[in-house]
């Protein structure tokens, strides 16, 4: 089993394949296992890096309060660790939250950032309520009832779901409360016209209750592109991994550094193809629960 010592915590993580390195950051309660999909179908074109963060999944309990900044130290140690100067990092969900940290806090280490389901704030009543919800089951270390729900609404079989449990059961609810609760506070949007590097943003067409924060972040990264992705809510690394990893591999060619247009042509990206009435759709929904 891969493990480093990271930051002083035991890291359990995975690599897999050659060229461009691609690193994942799951939310919480879940851990690495979330990326079985992209590990096996991306790995024949990018190096993928999977770890469970402190006190989640394999990796060890961390004494050390788990933040946003935190883990973007940890994954910057990790990056050490293998050897790499530079990767893109991608985050699911709140997981995109800590990816749009790291590349604030270590701008020169990130080629670029994709975000799946990502948003830079909780501030809308549906998603709030939701991270309470999960609160307090972490208070009362309900961890069995809470990594059910998580796993289930992720899982596209029973396979996965077993699969997701057997590995998410063993976090350590302490630390996913913290996970949890740093969701409930931290915001960087603000901050988002900081960020120069390119950066992916991919949605479920379906996933109307993110349709404000997909808004919010292609208002303020200055170089967003956007797709949603058609048949989909919210769960896009297993329940829609082809369609994300067609719209990946074509973004990492179009804004790599070694295959990218000349400067002058490729400083604005167009976005990929997108349903326009889901793009207005969000836009409505967007002002809606912004106002």
């Amino acid at each position: 089993m891969p493990e480093a010592d990271i930051n002083g915590t035991r890291m359990y993580y995975r690599s897999e394949g050659r060229g461009i390195p691609l690193i994942f950051i799951h939310p919480p309660v879940l851990d690495s296992t979330n990326f079985t999909y992209q590990l096996e179908q991306l790995s024949d074109t990018y190096r993928i890096i999977t770890f469970d963060m402190r006190g989640h999944g394999r990796s060890a309990y961390s004494p050390r309060k788990l933040t946003y900044a935190l883990i973007a130290d940890d994954i910057c140690a990790l990056m050490d660790e293998l050897g790499l100067r530079k990767a893109y990092i991608a985050g699911y969900s709140t997981g995109g939250t800590i990816a749009l940290e790291a590349l604030l806090t270590y701008p020169d280490r990130f080629y670029g950032g994709i975000l799946l389901s990502g948003l830079s704030e909780a501030s809308t009543f549906v998603l709030t309520s939701e991270i309470r919800a999960a609160i307090r089951l972490s208070r009362l270390r309900a961890q069995r009832l809470l990594t059910s729900a998580v796993c289930a609404a992720n899982a596209d079989s029973l396979q996965t779901f077993k699969r997701l449990y057997s590995t998410a059961i063993q976090g350590d609810i302490r630390n996913q409360y913290q996970y949890y609760r740093e969701s409930l506070i931290y915001n960087c949007t603000r901050r988002l016209n900081d960020i120069q590097a390119p950066v992916l943003l991919l949605y479920g067409k379906q996933d109307k209750a993110l349709f404000p924060y997909a808004r919010m972040l292609r208002e303020h990264l200055p170089n967003a592109t956007m797709q949603f992705i058609p048949g989909v809510r919210h769960h896009l690394p297993t329940k829609a991994p082809g369609k994300i990893h067609e719209a990946m591999r074509l973004w990492v060619r179009l804004v790599h550094p070694k295959e990218a247009q000349p400067e002058n042509e490729a400083a604005k990206l167009p976005d990929l193809p997108v349903d326009e009435s889901v793009s207005s759709e969000a836009e409505r929904h967007s002002s809606q629960a912004l106002h």
